[in-house]
């Protein structure tokens, strides 16, 4: 049988769950506007699925990332033919990265970080606190 959670270790894997998003968020948005020769090359938008994971011994949930699965629009076909990459036809596909959705989620991301980096704070304060009523 596993140990209980505790408080640091919820709002570390969360803070780890949140650090995957970050991550494909910054990966989206390095590749909006990428160009590839074929849509099978074309950059495609990544999103992480997290799944809940309950304690039994404590009751507490935490999360972690089952996986990181492409999601959103299909790459989109432009006609450019002076265009190095472009195949035999003339065609180009551009990565269908959605910009300003990519930049709500880093601040979301980044918002949920920081609420467990100050969950963290806040418990070390009240074991601080309870330890210096001892004295």
């Amino acid at each position: 049988m596993s140990n209980p959670l505790t408080i640091f270790q919820v709002a570390g894997k969360a803070m780890s769950a949140q650090l995957v998003r970050m991550n494909t968020t910054a990966s989206n948005l390095a590749n909006a506007g990428g160009i590839a020769s074929s849509e099978a090359q074309a950059y495609r938008t990544m999103k992480p699925v997290f799944r809940t994971e309950y304690d039994k011994a404590t009751g507490l949930a935490t999360v972690n990332v089952e996986s990181v699965v492409t999601a959103g629009e299909t790459p989109t076909k432009h006609y450019d033919p002076s265009h190095p990459m472009a195949d035999k036809d003339g065609n180009v596909w551009e990565s269908a990265v959605d910009e300003t959705r990519e930049l709500v989620d880093m601040m979301e991301t980044a918002r949920g970080y920081q609420n467990n980096v100050e969950v963290m704070q806040t418990a070390k304060s009240l074991i601080l606190d309870t330890l210096k009523m001892g004295r």
